[in-house]
C-alpha cells in the first residue's frame, strides 16, 4: 500500500534527454493508499525502483507521447510481461489518445501485434477526464503543446490536499483553471519556445492560479535551475523551488491568506 499523505517524488526532470544523475520527466505520486507513476521519461523506470517495486505501482498517467515523457513505457512493458515478476496485470494506464497503438508500433516485431493490453489497461484521456484511484481523484485537462494531444493533471486526496502537474504546455486558461487554489504546483519551464512555459511564465501561471507553492521542473538545457527559480519567483509571491532529482514534496491542504500565492505555512520537502 502507498502512503496516506499526498506527496510527489522527482524521478527526473531533464529535457530533452537524460543527463548523468538526472533522468527525463517522471514523478512518483503517493497518497490515498496508492502509488502513481506520472510520466515515464527516459531513465525514470530505474529511478522509480529506488522507491517501489514494479508490482507496487497502482497506475500510470502520461501527459503526452514525446519520448522524454513516455519512452520508459517500452521497457516497463517487458518488465511486466517477460521478467518473471509477480505483478498484478494489467496495470491501469491513463494516457493521450492513440497511446496503445503507439506502444504497439514500437514493440511489435513480427506479423502479430504485441499484446499491449495484457500489460496495460489503457484508458484514453480527454479534456475533463476524471478517475478515482484508491483514495486519490485524478482530473485531467487538455493543454496547449504545439498541437500534440497533451494533458495536465490535478491529484486530490480525501483530506483536500491537491497537487497539479502541467505536463508540457504553454500558458493557457485550462491549466490555470485546473491549478486554481492547489497546494503544490509542478510546472515545466522549458524556455520561450512554442508549446512550453518559460520560467517567468511558470511563475505567472502559478500566481494566476493562486497556488500554494511552485516547483519549477523540466528546465531547458540553456537555463541554470537557480536562474529559473529566480525568474519564476519574480512573478510568483509564494515559495519557489527547483525539482531536483530525488526531491520529495508534500502537498498539504492549507488555509490561504488574502495574498494570492501565499500560504499560512509551507509544505515540506526532503531528499
Amino acid at each position: 500500500m502507498g502512503s496516506d499523505s499526498l506527496r510527489i517524488t522527482v524521478l527526473g526532470s531533464a529535457t530533452p534527454f537524460p543527463r548523468p544523475g538526472n533522468a527525463c520527466s517522471g514523478y512518483l505520486v503517493e497518497g490515498g493508499g496508492v502509488r502513481l507513476w506520472v510520466d515515464a521519461g527516459t531513465g525514470t523506470l530505474a529511478e522509480l525502483q529506488r522507491y517501489v517495486t514494479l508490482g507496487e505501482v497502482d497506475a500510470v498517467w502520461i501527459s503526452h507521447l514525446h519520448a522524454d515523457h513516455s519512452a520508459d513505457l517500452l521497457t516497463y512493458y517487458y518488465g511486466l510481461l517477460y521478467a518473471g515478476l509477480d505483478v498484478p496485470l494489467p496495470v491501469p494506464l491513463f494516457g493521450p489518445p492513440g497511446i496503445a497503438d503507439r506502444l504497439a508500433a514500437f514493440l511489435t516485431n513480427g506479423p502479430d501485434r504485441s499484446p499491449i493490453e495484457k500489460a496495460f489497461g489503457v484508458e484514453e484521456l480527454y479534456d475533463g477526464h476524471v478517475v478515482r484511484v484508491g483514495g486519490l481523484t485524478l482530473r485531467s485537462r487538455a493543454v496547449d503543446h504545439g498541437g500534440l494531444p497533451a494533458f495536465a493533471l490535478r491529484v486530490e486526496d480525501e483530506g483536500g490536499a491537491s497537487l497539479v502537474y502541467s505536463g508540457d504546455c504553454e500558458p493557457c486558461s485550462p491549466l490555470v483553471e485546473l491549478a486554481l487554489g492547489c497546494d503544490l504546483f509542478l510546472c515545466e519551464a522549458d524556455g520561450c519556445v512554442p508549446g512550453h512555459h518559460s520560467a517567468a511564465q511558470a511563475g505567472r501561471s502559478a500566481a494566476e492560479a493562486r497556488a500554494g507553492r511552485l516547483v519549477v521542473t523540466h528546465v531547458g538545457p540553456g537555463t541554470d535551475p537557480a536562474d529559473a527559480v529566480a525568474r519564476a519567483a519574480a512573478e510568483f509571491p509564494g515559495d519557489v523551488v527547483h525539482a531536483d532529482p530525488g526531491m520529495r514534496f508534500e502537498a498539504v491542504a492549507m488555509r490561504r491568506s488574502r495574498t494570492p500565492g501565499r500560504t499560512t505555512t509551507s509544505p515540506t520537502s526532503s531528499r
